[in-house]
């Protein structure tokens, strides 16, 4: 029998109708054991440092923090928060050497760098009641948006996800929510959100038949975390300038709208413009929130809730049929290439739709993680981490006890 390199292949009862249950028990107990093995396994020591909110220490600050605000674990709240802190302690001590060494795009970066943990740290001494070290971390982060403004910043591509403008801009969004106040001004927000509309034109004037478009180190990605649909996903998120920006609110669509063109017939896309003339065979394509359907169903879900145009929605429903058939990835269990990531397609879709099936489906790549198949499974490189391993896997997890409130981490649609 043929075995996929990429997927397990989906033998998983799929939906026939009626009340899907969720045993909350059962869920929260899966938390805490996986919040348990990461507390208990991971190091917090040098080799840990570096990553970021992706691989590094500070997703598990995240991940703790998080956990802490459902009224699910306010008995284990204090807990939580105290190993938060644990992590936090190195996660800053890291940022201080990075500062120290004056890269910037390592200082600027959300997901890889010093802004997502000086995000972090100012939401967790918030949540502790330490307000000074909170407007310290606010501070630290805020400041940061004057090295993203200038429009050619990082000549290597400054406006993707990971590293450059829509991932802080995602970080912003993020602190406004937790913290129920603006951390970063309008006119700097506006500014950040020009910058990437005018680097994208300037760059497709040249070289590109999409009205926007960007690179990251040479290469037309198109996918959540280095390419086009993080970055559309951002500028879909700001509603209020988009509302100023009619050009840009069309340019936006346009791009949508040429991207939408690239999903196959099977419901995926390709990860970059150089892929067209020569697309993965069906048995080699991503199928990742990173690159592929499970990151751009996101966007297209914002894009259904923005233009109200139901071409989106269709296309988000084509993104969850791929996923059901090949989102059991070897991988691991994480959120960026992992199981978790190919779940949390379905919590979107359960949020966008009401359909029973989306949450159906999501339980069903629950269960999958704790089966004997599964076990075999690659142990990706940082096993314990926000993207890659664990700590992402628990916050999908946890998602499932209240699905209608579900967000993929730092990439709200709703």
């Amino acid at each position: 029998m043929f075995c996929p390199k990429r997927y397990f292949v989906n033998n998983l009862p799929d939906y026939t109708g009626g009340d899907v249950t969720t045993d909350k028990g059962e869920i929260k107990r899966k938390t805490l054991e996986a919040v348990q093995t990461i507390t208990q396994k991971w190091a917090k020591d040098g080799k840990n440092y570096d990553g970021g909110l992706y691989v590094g220490l500070a997703g598990a600050v995240y991940m703790l923090y998080r956990l802490s605000k459902m009224p699910e674990f306010a008995e284990e709240r204090d807990r939580l928060l105290e190993h938060a802190m644990g992590y936090l302690k190195p996660a800053l001590e890291n940022a201080n050497h990075t500062r120290a060494r004056g890269r910037k795009v390592d200082i600027v970066a959300f997901l890889l760098g010093n802004a997502g943990i000086y995000a972090v740290a100012a939401a967790l001494f918030h949540a502790l009641g330490n307000m000074k070290e909170s407007e310290k971390y606010i501070s630290e982060f805020s400041q940061l948006a004057a090295i993203l403004t200038p429009l050619n910043w990082y000549s290597r591509g400054g406006d993707e996800f990971l590293v450059g403008r829509s991932g802080y801009l995602a970080g912003v969004l993020w602190l406004r929510s937790e913290l129920n106040h603006d951390v970063l001004g309008e006119s700097a927000v506006n500014a950040l959100l020009d910058a990437m509309v005018e680097s994208g034109q300037n760059y497709a004037s040249h070289k590109s038949r999409i009205p926007l478009m960007y690179q990251y180190y040479g290469t037309e990605y198109l996918g959540a975390a280095h390419g086009l649909t993080g970055i559309l996903h951002m500028m879909l998120s700001f509603p209020t300038w988009l509302s100023s920006r009619p050009q840009a609110k069309e340019l936006v669509q346009k791009s949508l709208d040429a991207l939408l063109a690239l999903q196959t017939s099977s419901g995926n896309f390709p990860c970059a413009m150089d892929e067209l003339d020569g697309q993965r065979s069906p048995e080699e394509e991503l199928v990742h929130w990173c690159h592929g359907a499970p990151g751009t169903v996101h966007l297209l879900a914002k894009a259904y809730m923005v233009y109200e145009d139901k071409r989106y929605l269709q296309a988000c429903i084509k993104c969850g049929e791929i996923t059901w058939h090949k989102g059991l990835l070897k991988k691991g269990p994480g959120i960026c290439h992992g199981i978790a990531g190919s779940g949390y397609v379905f919590l979107t879709l359960y949020r966008l739709t009401g359909d029973a099936l989306h949450l159906h489906r999501a339980m069903q790549f629950f269960k999958f993680l704790y089966t004997r198949e599964f076990q075999q499974a690659r142990t990706p490189d940082t096993p314990y981490s926000l993207y890659e391993g664990l700590a992402g896997t628990a916050c999908f997890i946890a998602d499932l006890m209240n699905p209608e409130q579900a967000s993929f981490p730092f990439f709200s649609v709703f």
